[in-house]
């Protein structure tokens, strides 16, 4: 894909990435390394636990589901970060072997008023497993480069 500037977005596109899948020694070393809760690195705590099993921590989907969005390549050249992210929800449990894609839905694409080479996109991103069923949404905004006048 080629880098897309705040031009290029529109209300009510949406985006849709290649799958990515969660393997069972990624969550318990993301989790042991930035989450250590036994849900999601000790199976058989896991397995008597509320989830009755081994479930990937919220941060480490998160991360991947923004790390698929991110791959489309089209902020390469554009992004200039971001003010952060709200109404982030962990809907469903993502346990080893499921196969995760991201689905960004653009809710606004707005210049800035105070510095005319950027803007912000403001945008909802949901990860959704091989079911269909949403695991995770975020409302999100991105700081975004204004298309230069040489570029197309």
């Amino acid at each position: 894909m080629h880098t897309k500037y705040l031009e290029d977005f529109e209300p009510g596109q949406i985006f849709r990435t290649r799958g990515m899948s969660m393997d069972e020694s990624e969550i318990m070393d993301f989790a042991r390394k930035y989450d250590p809760q036994p849900i999601h690195t000790d199976r058989e705590a896991a397995a008597e636990g509320p989830f009755e099993g081994l479930i990937a921590s919220g941060w480490h989907t998160g991360s991947m589901v923004f790390r698929l969005w991110v791959d489309l390549g089209f902020m390469e050249k554009s992004s200039l970060g971001g003010p952060g992210i709200e109404n982030l929800r962990w809907l469903v449990p993502v346990r080893p072997g499921d196969t995760l894609h991201t689905e960004v839905e653009i809710i606004e694409a707005r210049p800035s008023k105070s510095k005319p080479d950027r803007g912000i996109l403001r945008y909802i991103t949901r990860g959704i497993n091989q079911r269909g069923e949403t695991v995770i949404t975020m409302d999100s905004a991105s700081f975004l480069k204004r298309r230069p006048e040489n570029v197309e």
